[in-house]
């Protein structure tokens, strides 16, 4: 049985967070992926006409924000990857609960499949 709460989904004993941690976690990437291409074409620009200390600095700048893009596509990773465990575990709750309906909704996911694959 799944309960929710307030974007907070619960089955299993499981809990997690809706998906605005993850849509957070998406933004903090793509926001840190367009600073360290912003960076890196500022570098570029910059490297022919400035001199060795300020490219240095823009070097350790774009370092930075590469690192905290992979951080984040870490977490990223790591909630999909974590609400995904949770989904495969509230599905074999549900079949384990209801056998003769999850034959039913296969059997018609399978019967749907094919009258979709065979039109032509």
């Amino acid at each position: 049985m799944n309960q929710t709460n307030n974007g907070t989904t619960s089955g299993n004993g499981s809990t997690y967070q809706s998906d605005s941690d993850s849509t957070a976690a998406r933004d903090r990437l793509m926001g840190d992926l367009k600073t360290a291409i912003g960076d890196a074409e500022q570098w570029l620009r910059g490297a022919a006409s400035t001199g060795a200390d300020t490219v240095d600095e823009a070097k350790t700048q774009f370092k930075d924000t590469l690192r905290n893009a992979k951080t984040n596509l870490l977490t990223l990773e790591d909630s999909v990857l974590a609400k995904s465990k949770l989904a495969a575990q509230c599905a074999d709750t549900y079949v384990q609960d209801n056998p003769w309906r999850a034959v039913v909704i296969g059997a018609v996911v399978g019967v749907l499949a094919g009258v979709i694959i065979s039109r032509d």
